[in-house]
């Protein structure tokens, strides 16, 4: 069984940087294919950044690139989500999620990630 727990959240002023965490356990491939979501109140969530550790592949979502930065420690069988330059907009509580298929689909669409962590919340003011 796949378990995924995030760290890290916390509140910030507009500008600060903070690093998300999320420790993953029972993966059951050799190459971790994760993403991190976030949703804010009143809002759907959505994709933020993906990461395919065996090949080095991350896609990012719009609104974050050049400001957030996807990256992994196999280690550690850690994902990381460093956050730069951080908005109000970015407000919201942070997910990290696994694939378990074997092969890796290289989205934001959260209908292809099966296994979920609990959240961490980030608070951006202004």
């Amino acid at each position: 069984q796949v378990q995924l727990v995030e760290s890290g959240g916390g509140s910030v002023q507009a500008g600060g940087s903070l690093r998300l965490s999320c420790a993953a356990s029972g993966y059951t491939y050799s190459s971790e294919c994760m993403g991190w979501f976030r949703q804010a109140p009143g809002k759907e969530r959505e994709g933020v950044a993906h990461i395919y550790t065996g090949r080095g592949i991350t896609i990012y979502a719009d609104d974050v690139k050049g400001r957030f930065t996807v990256s992994q420690d196999n280690a550690k069988n850690t994902v990381y989500l460093q956050m730069n330059g951080l908005k109000p907009g970015d407000t919201a509580m942070y997910y990290c999620a696994a694939q378990s298929s074997s092969s890796c689909h290289h989205s934001l669409d959260e209908n292809y990630y099966n296994y979920w962590g609990q959240g961490t919340q980030v608070t951006v003011s202004s």
